[in-house]
């Protein structure tokens, strides 16, 4: 997938009540890159491991279906809200951009978050779960005080989370700090400026059929499977 067109993307989900002046710039960047990219589409991307990888922390069933069904669906939709935006924007159509806008806030934060969820995740054998090191265990420590204090807050964020939703480890490039939060739905963590590093998904599909309704149990579990190297790459390249 061309780096223009995910960097496209990412613009467009982020800009989400932008006057209509932005909509329009926006939707030209959108359609050049897709140009460029040869009109390509956004696909699922290939698991980095087997569904039943991840058990006993997440059965292999909620894996697939997690991955096959709903990722698919939001990558499905996304790419026939951008078919609409790119045709709406050669019409010069502006009231049908923005009506897309939320559409594709939506499926494309639901894309763009799950791609990463897929690589923040590895089976114990591959490291899943094995605490961070270096840079970014000192930068843990440096603002929440030790890794404890890190999971505690963020399983608690989570928590908290009403409805559906995920909570995030985020790199804030301007203070050089990281930071927690939460967000609804499927917002993703540029639309609050934060780079993201590290996600936890607490919509119930994510759980449910394991965990049923007690998501912080789920929340506990999930460190065991976290791959803390993937997330000091993603560090390393915030800064």
């Amino acid at each position: 997938m061309s780096a223009a067109l995910i960097n496209a993307l990412e613009t467009i989900v982020s800009s989400s009540g932008s006057s209509s002046k932005n909509i329009i710039s926006i939707s030209r960047k959108l359609a050049t890159a897709s140009s460029a990219a040869g009109m390509q589409s956004f696909k699922l991307p290939d698991m980095p491991y087997d569904y039943g990888a991840l058990e006993p922390t997440l059965s292999g069933e909620i894996m697939k279906l997690h991955h096959s069904k709903h990722h698919q669906a939001y990558v499905t939709n996304l790419n026939a809200s951008l078919e609409k935006y790119r045709a709406a924007e050669l019409s010069g159509n502006v009231a049908e951009m923005i009506a897309l806008q939320q559409a594709i806030r939506f499926n494309g934060g639901g894309h763009v978050n799950h791609a990463i969820f897929w690589q923040n995740l590895a089976p114990k054998s591959a490291g899943g779960g094995v605490e961070p090191t270096g840079e970014l265990a000192s930068a843990i420590s440096s603002r929440f005080g030790s890794f404890a204090s890190l999971k505690q807050q963020m399983s608690a964020s989570g928590a908290s989370v009403q409805g559906s939703g995920w909570t995030w480890l985020g790199y804030n490039k301007a203070t050089a700090r990281l930071e927690i939060t939460a967000l609804p739905n499927q917002d993703p963590l540029s639309t609050v400026g934060l780079i993201p590093l590290l996600g936890i998904d607490v919509w119930e599909h994510a759980y449910y059929l394991q965990y049923k309704n007690v998501r912080p149990d789920y929340l506990a579990a999930i460190w065991n499977v976290i791959n803390w190297t993937d997330v000091a790459k993603r560090f390393a390249a915030a800064k």
